[in-house]
């Protein structure tokens, strides 16, 4: 009886596998792409039958010469050239801070022509999160108050940003 296709790939993984990662692990130093090649040698030699098929010293020396060309091939690549290794990462990618500090400075400006009623009001309610009864009870005024206040406060912040050009 004659092994099938899956089971010639298994007995030649499990024959020249490891002696394959071991050679490709010294040429590139780098186990994680010794195992990406030796992957891909295993799996171009499924795509080829007659290579299965073939005695173990021909099948041998065509996955290491496969697994050689392919290190090479990689080396020779744009990706490898411009590649730089290092052990040590580098911090993570930082965000551009000025939109935000520029942003900041107009709402700033913007909210420095309210009275301070209505600064108070739209601080404790927009920045610090208090709802309209703790604002309330924090300025002993009626809610309604704080209502009217937020209200009229945020249309004189809206035509002040229209008239910094920072709104539409």
């Amino acid at each position: 009886m004659s092994a099938t296709h899956d089971e010639l790939l298994e007995a030649l993984h499990d024959a020249h596998g490891p002696a394959l990662f071991r050679f490709v692990a010294h040429l590139t130093h780098d186990t994680n792409f010794a195992e990406d090649v030796v992957q891909e040698a295993l799996l171009r030699a499924w795509k080829r039958p007659e290579i299965l098929e073939q005695d173990d010293a021909a099948a041998r020396a065509w996955l290491f010469t496969v697994a050689r060309n392919l290190v090479i091939d990689d080396r020779r690549s744009a990706r490898y050239r411009r590649e730089i290794v290092t052990e040590v990462l580098p911090d993570g990618a930082r965000q551009d801070e000025t939109n935000s500090a520029l942003d900041a400075w107009i709402i700033s400006d913007a909210l420095s022509t309210l009275s301070l009623q209505h600064r108070k009001a739209v601080i404790a309610a927009y920045y610090l999160g208090q709802s309209i009864t703790e604002i309330a009870r924090e300025q002993d005024v009626p809610e309604g108050t704080i209502k009217s206040r937020l209200h009229f406060a945020l249309r004189a912040l809206r035509l002040s940003l229209q008239e910094k050009g920072a709104m539409q």
